[in-house]
């Protein structure tokens, strides 16, 4: 259990592959702080809209009311005066600019929570992600389990042969792997035509 600092802000991220429960985490410390009478929003990006328009949903359909937004400076239009906690779901999806964003809240005394992919789906760090881990008071690793072998898998196995580096997708579209069952999907832009086809078959 953390001993969360007193009087100051801090920064909490959540990080791991797909279908670990990063989110399921997010909305679980959230609802706690709601519990103890905290006043919280909560941030995603609009692109997500996989399950809902505007709440933060996990995989396992827990549910949380959010904001949804496209760039991180907005947060700061939408902070109300008294809000104590901000949660930021997907948050390897609004660049570099989030991080100057979250160091600035916690700077205010604000408590935020980050959840987000640590990799891509080649398996190298997702930025922001790294610089977030790097001002971060408290980590946390989730891992899921790999569908191939069933060890504890870190990374997401991309299914469908895309070349860009953000897919929105959920179950169908990726897979959690362990590092041995993970195959970087290979970039349709520079791969051979034959490499290609084994990943669209």
């Amino acid at each position: 259990m953390h001993h969360f600092p007193k009087d100051i802000g801090w920064i909490e991220v959540i990080c791991g592959s797909m279908f670990s429960g990063k989110t399921e985490e997010l909305i679980r410390r959230v609802k706690r702080a709601v519990y103890g009478k905290q006043k919280v929003q909560v941030f995603k990006p609009r692109l997500d809209n996989r399950y809902d328009e505007s709440a933060v949903v996990s995989h396992s359909q827990l549910k949380l009311h959010s904001i949804p937004i496209d760039r991180a400076e907005e947060i700061f239009y939408h902070l109300h005066p008294d809000t104590q906690v901000v949660g930021i779901d997907e948050v390897q999806f609004f660049g570099a600019e989030v991080v100057s964003v979250v160091e600035a809240l916690a700077g205010k005394g604000l408590r935020v929570i980050c959840a987000g992919l640590d990799q891509d789906y080649q398996g190298k760090p997702f930025e922001p992600m790294p610089q977030l881990l790097a001002v971060a008071e408290f980590i946390t690793k989730e891992l899921a389990i790999c569908v191939v072998c069933g060890n504890a898998a870190n990374r997401s196995q991309r299914l469908v042969s895309r070349g860009e580096r953000v897919v929105v997708g959920a179950a169908g579209a990726y897979e959690a792997r362990c590092r041995k069952c993970h195959v970087p999907v290979p970039d349709e832009a520079t791969a051979p035509p034959q490499t290609l086809k084994l990943f669209q078959d």
